[in-house]
């Protein structure tokens, strides 16, 4: 028992510290040249075409050793994405290193239990999914609330193109005036057509750090505009006009299918919690159904059903719009 409490306190003391490490590593983070640096890497990992190549060899070069070794893989890359659209302020390894102490935090506290091996490797996997949840729910997030400000960036860029500014000024005042995500989206548009890149590339680049329809369909009027002209801030109203509705049905779906998801997520998550109440209150009950083998094939099939029934549900409630 002595152990234990020794165990989990030495636990404690170490996430402390890697908390205090971290808190230390956002404040580098939220530098304007450490963004800076950052989508240029992000640009010479992907090996655009419209980047040069004296230039990417010299960003690549400033690399450390293990962000090298970890860029060369191809999902190293994707989570430095998918990492860069939840706006994290943390890069590749320093989330391996979170996903390391959850995994270690999860088999620790499973042998606390001193129930056999079985709840540790559970707790180690639930745990270890847990920073990707927290990515996606991030990710998700923030785009929810860029396409909620879009609405407001189109009008004011519309109404500043009616006034007889250009394009680009359109767009420097959008990433002056609006809060996060918006201002360093339209930021990092501005930033690098003045390094010498084109608006369409630019433009692009945006794209990939937020991909939502909402925005694309934003990118295509203005290449539009670009390549055939017209008048880009009546098509820029239109645009916002349309969002508009599209955000307000997406709620109303939203309300509508309330139930049917909280109906999904607890048939989901009821079974898990009854075999893990049994397992621990009376471990004899829940252990004959483990140990014999046509027991184990029933565990397997209800495992199976309920993961297919709850993306049936899913997709039953996932209205596009």
């Amino acid at each position: 028992m002595i152990l234990s409490i020794i165990a989990g306190l030495f636990f404690v003391a170490a996430l402390l510290f890697f908390i205090a490490m971290y808190l230390g590593y956002a404040a580098v983070r939220t530098s304007p040249a450490y963004e800076l640096k950052k989508r240029m890497r992000t640009l010479a990992l992907e090996a655009r075409p419209d980047l040069p190549g004296d230039l990417r060899i010299e960003i690549l070069g400033e690399m450390g050793r293990i962000d090298k070794f970890l860029y060369k893989f191809k999902i190293a890359r994707k989570l430095h994405s998918r990492l860069d659209q939840a706006g994290l302020k943390i890069d590749v390894k320093l989330f391996l290193l979170v996903l390391v102490v959850f995994a270690a935090a999860g088999f620790l506290l499973g042998a606390i239990l001193r129930r056999g091996i079985i709840p540790p490797l559970i707790l180690m996997a639930i745990l270890s999914i847990a920073p990707f949840i927290y990515l996606r729910i991030q990710s998700t997030k923030r785009m929810q609330r860029f396409t909620e400000q879009l609405v407001n960036a189109l009008d004011m860029m519309s109404r500043s193109l009616k006034a007889g500014h250009s394009l680009v000024a359109a767009i420097q005042t959008v990433g002056n005036e609006l809060p996060e995500p918006t201002r360093g989206l339209f930021r990092s548009v501005y930033e690098e057509q003045a390094y010498g890149l084109s608006i369409k590339d630019a433009l692009a680049h945006m794209v990939d750090r937020m991909n939502t329809t909402d925005l694309r369909f934003f990118v295509t009027a203005v290449n539009i505009y670009r390549e055939i002209g017209g008048n880009l801030s009546e098509i820029l109203e239109n645009l916002s006009k349309t969002i508009r509705e599209r955000i307000k049905i997406r709620r109303q779906v939203k309300v509508y299918t309330a139930q049917a998801r909280l109906s999904g997520y607890i048939l989901a998550a009821l079974p898990i919690f009854v075999a893990l109440f049994f397992y621990f209150m009376a471990p004899d009950y829940i252990g004959e159904l483990v140990e014999a083998k046509i027991g184990r094939f029933f565990i397997a099939a209800a495992v199976v059903a309920q993961i297919i029934g709850f993306f049936v549900i899913r997709k039953i409630i996932n209205i596009k719009i």
